[in-house]
């Protein structure tokens, strides 16, 4: 379980370090940090990314000061000297752990500090077999969105758990397993059904339809509309620029891509190469949990990657405690997936592909090599 604790100058988030799959974030405050009204703190939402993809939440007090977002490298961590002995006993044994955990498992090559104002929170909903379905709220004005529910009971038992309502579906394609619970969840919430104008004949109950460049705003959040064909000619992404989060639907998984069932290689690269030029940062809001399979393959074809036999350690961990991949970070993806890796000396040396060949062709022959492994 996380714990939150606070004294007038330091907030601290601990979080479970067995793992690493989340990271502690330390917030100071410089001179400037005051009080809010009537004695009460007030706090401003920042968020740590861990390199697993996992967020964990750090809270940094407001009042005009500007905080300090401090990574668990010790020699970044000031403590002033008015700071109580017992406050830093509290806080030495999660740092000694953490920090002997980081030099063993090169931690800062995983994680990042994203500062964001976003008052955006996303929930990942398993459906199905191996599906995630992603429910969007937001803070301020209350309003409610998924994005691609397979089914509608695991999309309503979350909602009525927080007594929410639903306002819009979101598909980033037609596949089944991605708009399966679009029909009940309309009928029951009255929800707008939004997905691309390419598939508006194949996308159940669809009442706004978007194309590439689109910009529509979810609430307060703007959303570019990314085309993504390659899985699918008609499959679009949803990227929220100012949460720092893309949701790729089967366009591009964490170590993968999506199979070419209506595209071609050419389309499935450039759709990949939209998604690298976003900022290293973004996180990777997928439609599957397929990490530990796609790891075992990207491992085959380029076994001397140290970043990804790392990272598929650590999925390997997550999987088996049961814990999700999801989100991982284009950080993450651009050090280990083979399909944003196709200028790779040692894949092309694995698969035998022509110093000749373009990244579109190379591509194609890395997705035939794992559509049969």
């Amino acid at each position: 379980m996380a714990s939150f604790s606070c004294s007038s100058r330091v907030c601290v988030l601990s979080l479970p370090i067995f793992s690493l799959s989340c990271c502690v974030c330390f917030v100071i405050l410089n001179e400037k940090g005051r009080m809010g009204k009537g004695g009460m703190m007030t706090w401003s939402n920042h968020a740590t990314q861990g390199y697993d993809g996992s967020v964990a939440r750090c809270w940094k007090m407001g009042g005009g000061g500007n905080g300090l977002g401090v990574w668990p490298g010790m020699r970044q961590l000031c403590l002033r000297k008015s700071l109580l002995y017992g406050l830093m006993r509290l806080l030495s044994t999660p740092f000694k752990t953490l920090r002997t955990a980081g030099r063993t498992l090169k931690v800062a090559q995983f994680c990042s500090v994203s500062n964001t104002s976003s008052t955006l929170q996303i929930e990942l909903v398993p459906c199905l077999k191996d599906n995630y379905a992603y429910l969007l709220h937001d803070v301020d004005t209350g309003t409610v969105g998924v994005v691609d529910p397979s089914e509608a009971v695991p999309v309503i038992d979350a909602l009525s758990r927080k007594n929410r309502n639903l306002t819009y579906i979101l598909n980033t394609h037609h596949h089944h397993d991605h708009t399966g619970g679009n029909a009940e969840l309309k009928a029951r919430y009255g929800a707008k059904v939004i997905g691309s104008g390419i598939d508006k004949d194949r996308i159940p109950g669809i009442d706004i339809v978007l194309k590439d460049g689109d910009k529509w705003m979810f609430a307060g959040h703007e959303v570019v509309v990314i085309e993504t064909p390659g899985h699918t000619r008609g499959h679009i992404s949803f990227y929220f620029p100012g949460s720092g989060a893309i949701f790729t639907g089967d366009t591009l998984f964490s170590l993968s891509c999506g199979k070419l069932f209506e595209g071609t290689p050419e389309q499935m690269h450039s759709s990949l190469s939209k998604i690298m030029s976003l900022p290293d940062e973004t996180n990777i809001y997928c439609g599957h949990e397929y990490t530990l399979s796609n790891s075992k393959f990207a491992l085959s074809i380029e076994p001397k990657n140290e970043v990804l036999q790392s990272y598929a350690t650590h999925v390997a961990h997550l999987r088996s405690k049961g814990l999700p991949t999801i989100p991982t970070t284009l950080k993450m993806e651009k050090m280990c997936n083979p399909f944003l890796r196709t200028s790779s000396p040692e894949i092309r040396k694995s698969l035998k592909i022509t110093a000749t060949a373009d990244d579109s062709e190379a591509l194609g022959i890395i997705r035939e090599a794992k559509d049969n492994f």
